[in-house]
C-alpha cells in the first residue's frame, strides 16, 4: 500500500506539475490563446481536460495534504503530454506505484568480473550515481577510483568538485545538467532517501552551479547518448555510452564507453 507524501514531495510535485502546464500550447487542446499572464494551459484547463474538479487540481498543485487516485494521475499524465520518465517521476512524487529503488547493494561477484573484462571503458553505479566498480580504462580516462574515499566516487560530487572532469568532458555543462536530472529522477523513486539528501546538502553547500541547476524540474533518463573526451594524452575522442540494468539488479546500470570515429572537423577545438 502506497504510503503519503512528505511535505517536501508535496511541494515539489506542485512546481512539478506547474512547469509541465506551462511548456503546453493552448491551440494544442483547441483553447483560444486570449490573453495569459502565464504561458501555456491554465490550471482550470488542465482540470476539466483530466475529469477532475478545478479546486482538487489547484490544492495539488498547491502541495495540500489530498491523496490523488493512480487513475486520476494517468488522466493528468495524459493531458499534460508526459513521457515515460516523467510519468513514473509524477507517480513516485504522489507516492503511487513508486518502484523500490535500492542504492546501498554492492555488485555481486560476477558483475564485477564482467566489468574488469570489458575491454572498453567501464563502470558499475547505482541510482544514487555512486561509482561500484570499475576496470582500468575508464580509471585511465577519468580518475583512479581506488585512490578516493568510498564517498567521493560519487559521479554527480566528481562532476562538481573533481576539477579534472570539467577539462575531460568537453560538454560539461551538458552532461553535468544530464546526470542531475537522472538523479532527481532517482531520488524521487527511492523508498530510502536520505543518501539522496545527504548528497543533495553537500553539494548546495559546495557548489553554486548545483545550487542553481537543482531548482530545475528536469527528469530523464540517462541510458544512452555521445560524449567528447580530452583524453590524458590531449587527444579529443568521442565516445557513445550505453547504461545496461543487470537482470534482478535494477539498483544498478553497467555503464560502456564505445569509442566512436568522428570527423576530423569534430576532433579540431572550435
Amino acid at each position: 500500500m502506497a504510503g503519503r507524501p512528505s511535505p517536501e514531495q508535496r511541494r515539489e510535485l506542485g512546481t512539478f506539475l506547474s512547469s509541465r502546464r506551462a511548456r503546453l500550447q493552448p491551440e494544442e487542446y483547441g483553447l483560444e490563446k486570449g490573453s495569459r499572464r502565464t504561458p501555456g494551459l491554465r490550471r482550470e484547463e488542465v482540470a476539466v481536460l483530466a475529469g477532475v474538479s478545478v479546486s482538487w487540481y489547484t490544492w495539488l498543485e498547491q502541495g495540500r495534504e489530498i491523496q490523488p487516485s493512480s487513475d486520476a494521475l494517468r488522466r493528468i499524465s495524459k493531458v499534460l503530454k508526459l513521457d515515460q520518465i516523467e510519468s513514473r517521476h509524477l507517480f513516485a512524487l504522489s507516492s503511487r506505484e513508486a518502484p523500490a529503488a535500492a542504492t546501498g547493494g554492492r555488485p555481486s561477484e560476477g558483475l564485477e568480473l564482467l566489468v574488469r573484462a570489458i575491454h572498453a571503458p567501464a563502470y558499475i553505479r547505482n541510482t544514487r550515481l555512486d561509482i561500484l566498480a570499475w576496470n582500468d580504462q575508464i580509471a585511465d580516462m577519468f580518475v583512479d577510483y581506488g585512490l578516493l574515499q568510498p564517498h567521493e566516487r560519487n559521479t554527480l560530487r566528481l562532476l562538481f568538485l573533481y576539477p579534472p572532469y570539467r577539462t575531460r568532458i568537453l560538454d560539461w555543462e551538458q552532461m553535468t545538467r544530464g546526470m542531475i536530472s537522472a538523479f532527481r529522477a532517482a531520488r524521487a523513486q527511492a523508498l530510502d532517501k536520505a543518501p539522496f539528501e545527504s548528497l543533495i546538502a553537500e553539494l548546495n553547500e559546495l557548489s553554486p552551479e548545483f545550487r542553481l541547476w537543482w531548482q530545475d524540474t528536469e527528469v530523464k533518463g540517462f541510458d544512452e547518448g555521445a560524449k567528447r573526451m580530452r583524453l590524458p594524452s590531449g587527444e579529443i575522442t568521442a565516445f557513445t555510452y550505453v547504461a545496461l540494468t543487470p537482470a534482478g539488479r535494477p539498483d544498478l546500470s553497467l555503464v560502456t564507453y564505445i569509442p566512436t570515429p568522428t570527423t576530423p572537423d569534430r576532433d579540431r577545438e572550435s
